[in-house]
């Protein structure tokens, strides 16, 4: 069998992910905190590219016509002047200073020259700190406070010391009874209930503090804490021989402890929310205004265009290559955040159309929505759907939403009623539990019932599944006894 050689032509297509496309696909599904952190890290890598100030403003000329800036691929049609869209990208705009108004300084000072409060703050202490500073200013000997500071490195977020007595003394050498001393010195550090090594005796360190008030309520605690923990009113008021509307007031002063007494110092401080997207009601009409404030403003560094228009032939081959290279890289940094802005906006357009129940009368009204049907809408794909979801938030007339919020399965109504989403048949729950009477909680198969009388076909597991994943008790545990 002879071999040969040859040479043929094919014809294929395949998608190349160039490394802009790759870059503009990345900016797209980034949050707000991680968008400010990609720009830092551009602006510190390209020298073509400057965040622009408030102090001085230039008239420039535009960037030389030899450079190119490659246009990012768009999923749709392309918005319009006057059409509610951002529209098409003013370059202007970014090789000159760009628009100030409604513009927040992040790093200005008070007038006095003083810094904000708010740039003034560290981090709180935490659990352990809080409870070695209390320590070291307790009158105690040196070894008892070193065994205390042993237990404290025990004590988990919740307050909750992990060791037993018999295992710190073993680790440190020590009898018991000294590490029981020391147990007992933590026990009255605040806050109130901190070092108990389980609930029944966080309550009790509590409840000893409050004074007379808590007799019978301390009581219980240490006699009947089985029944206590079952909400059992009536069988706690047969065995201590007692009325029950006094064990019943002893229920309710016992249920204003506080179980997880580290929780206060446990865990990071609160993470707030700034929405990327603000909807707001004008003369029945919904308007979408995207939230700029916080966001570095970019433009072309009018240093180097001026060294490309104008000393450009002086520059070796190399440098000018690597100028063009920057500057066109600049360019497609802030086209590709600008088409960001674009398909954020027209997502956030196409929910507003698609969720309008839900933005006049509440989140009870929720249609059930999905990615292909928004990707529908505005001709784009369904995984640019879900970047632009992920991680990016609105404000609304009901709340603050993660776009994601929006997009949930539906339930079948009834005589051929357009469906209704899960999420409001959750709401509709727990409003239907909010209102029960207190003596007789609805079980599960009559919340089943009530839905259907409004039209919505679900099942009783299907209720036991939506009650269970909002955090709701059950109907033998709901039923308020005390």
């Amino acid at each position: 069998m002879a071999l040969e050689l040859r040479q043929s032509l094919k014809l294929s297509q395949q998608l190349v992910m160039t490394p802009q496309l790759q870059q503009a696909i990345k900016l797209l599904q980034l949050s707000r905190l991680e968008l400010q952190q990609a720009v830092r890290e551009e602006l510190e890598v390209n020298p073509a590219l400057e965040e622009t100030s408030e102090e001085t403003a230039e008239e420039e000329a535009p960037p030389p016509a030899e450079l190119s800036t490659p246009p990012i691929p768009e999923e749709g049609p392309t918005p319009k002047e006057g059409d509610g869209l951002i529209g098409r990208v003013d370059w202007e705009y970014y090789f000159n200073e760009g628009s100030r108004d409604g513009r927040v300084d992040r790093d200005t000072d008070d007038e006095d020259g003083r810094p904000y409060y708010e740039n003034t703050l560290t981090r709180r202490p935490g659990l352990p700190e809080h409870l070695e500073t209390q320590l070291r200013l307790l009158d105690i000997s040196d070894a008892e406070r070193d065994v205390a500071l042993y237990l404290v490195g025990n004590i988990d977020e919740n307050g909750y010391l992990k060791t037993t007595a018999e295992e710190a003394a073993q680790a440190l050498s020590l009898p018991v009874e000294d590490v029981e001393r020391a147990i007992a010195t933590v026990q009255t550090l605040d806050p109130l209930g901190v070092g108990a090594r389980d609930l029944r005796e966080c309550l009790m360190i509590q409840a000893r503090e409050r004074g007379a008030a808590f007799e019978l309520p301390l009581r219980i605690l240490a006699d009947h804490f089985d029944l206590f923990s079952r909400g059992d009113v009536a069988g706690t008021a047969r065995r201590l021989k007692l009325p029950k509307e006094s064990v019943k007031e002893a229920f309710q002063r016992l249920v204003t402890l506080w179980p997880k007494p580290g929780r206060e110092y446990s865990g990071d401080d609160v993470q707030y929310i700034t929405p990327d997207v603000y909807l707001f009601k004008v003369d029945d009409q919904w308007v979408i205004t995207l939230n700029d404030d916080g966001q570095p403003r970019l433009r072309l560094s009018s240093y180097y265009r001026r060294l490309l228009t104008g000393d450009a032939e002086g520059l070796p081959k190399e440098d000018r290559e690597f100028l063009k290279q920057k500057v066109n890289a600049a360019l497609w940094f802030i086209k590709s955040i600008e088409q960001r802005k674009r398909t954020i906006y027209k997502v956030v357009e196409s929910i507003v159309k698609l969720q309008r129940d839900f933005l006049e009368k509440g989140p009870g009204h929720l249609r059930p929505l999905t990615l292909r049907d928004v990707a529908d809408d505005i001709e784009m794909h369904e995984s640019t759907v879900s970047r632009v979801t992920s991680g990016k938030y609105v404000n609304t007339p009901h709340g603050i939403f993660e776009l994601k919020y929006f997009f949930t399965s539906g339930l079948n109504r009834e005589g051929g009623e357009e469906d209704i989403a899960s999420k409001s048949v959750k709401e509709k729950i727990r409003e239907i539990i909010r209102t029960e009477g207190e003596s007789k909680p609805l079980s599960d198969q009559e919340l089943m019932r009530l839905l259907r009388n409004q039209g919505i076909r679900i099942a009783r597991r299907t209720v036991t599944k939506y009650r269970a994943a909002m955090g709701l008790l059950a109907s033998s545990r709901r039923r308020k006894q005390y």
